[in-house]
């Protein structure tokens, strides 16, 4: 008779898959709607954080692979899913009477069907891009050059994510010209944030690495996004 397969524990993982289902949710229910210009540049306002997202999706390939990986990005699915749920039932319930706050919280958080499906569809293609990206470079450069996996992988799961999700959201209600430039900044934004954030991304794999004592390579492992088998 086999002995069950043990699976190991490790110290730090919910808290990275914590840290980043917490800024996936912020930043996809804070400040996705806004467009602001700051010094000549146009951008949405909640792509200075959506980043971050992707610094914690690299960081969770790189040490824990793949399949660890998939487990928290369809957390985060999750956890957007039922907010957007949660939006939209909060709104379109009736407010009380004498009550004035309505405004304000379809202001806040009155998206529309099409931004709550455009901003699923586009996490789920760009995070599994990314993490996929990153787990065969590891392989491919074995072990070797982190910062070509993370920034590539960036370059790889952003664009996608950019390219389903603004189109998807906003073709139609914004201006053709102003849709090209959102894209176009957030994506040089979104590729800019990883390239400065390397040298810390550095530092926490490698503090990481050290604690848990994994370092996972993706040489065998079912990229099938729908499997949630570790």
């Amino acid at each position: 008779m086999t002995a069950p397969r043990h699976r190991r524990h490790y110290r730090y993982y919910d808290l990275v898959m914590a840290a980043f289902v917490t800024v996936l949710l912020c930043a996809n229910l804070i400040g996705v709607s806004k467009v602001t210009t700051v010094a000549g540049f146009t951008f949405s306002a909640g792509n200075l954080f959506f980043p971050i997202s992707y610094l914690f999706g690299d960081i969770l390939t790189e040490v824990y692979g793949f399949a660890r990986s998939r487990r928290v990005v369809w957390a985060g699915f999750g956890a957007l899913a039922f907010a957007s749920f949660m939006s939209t039932v909060v709104v379109n319930m009736p407010p009380a009477a004498g009550w004035e706050g309505q405004a304000v919280i379809e202001a806040a958080f009155g998206s529309t069907w099409r931004i709550a499906l455009a901003s699923l569809i586009g996490y789920w293609c760009g995070e599994f891009t990314n993490s996929f990206t990153l787990a065969r470079m590891k392989v491919l450069t074995q072990g070797r050059h982190l910062w070509s996996r993370t920034i590539g992988s960036t370059v790889a799961g952003e664009a996608v994510d950019t390219l389903v999700f603004y189109p998807l959201a906003f073709y139609g209600v914004w201006e053709t010209d102003l849709l090209l430039a959102v894209m176009a900044m957030n994506y040089c934004i979104k590729v800019g944030w990883e390239v400065v954030m390397t040298p810390l991304t550095y530092r926490i794999v490698a503090a990481l690495k050290r604690a848990e004592h994994e370092d996972y390579f993706d040489d065998k492992t079912d990229f099938n996004p729908f499997s949630l088998k570790v």
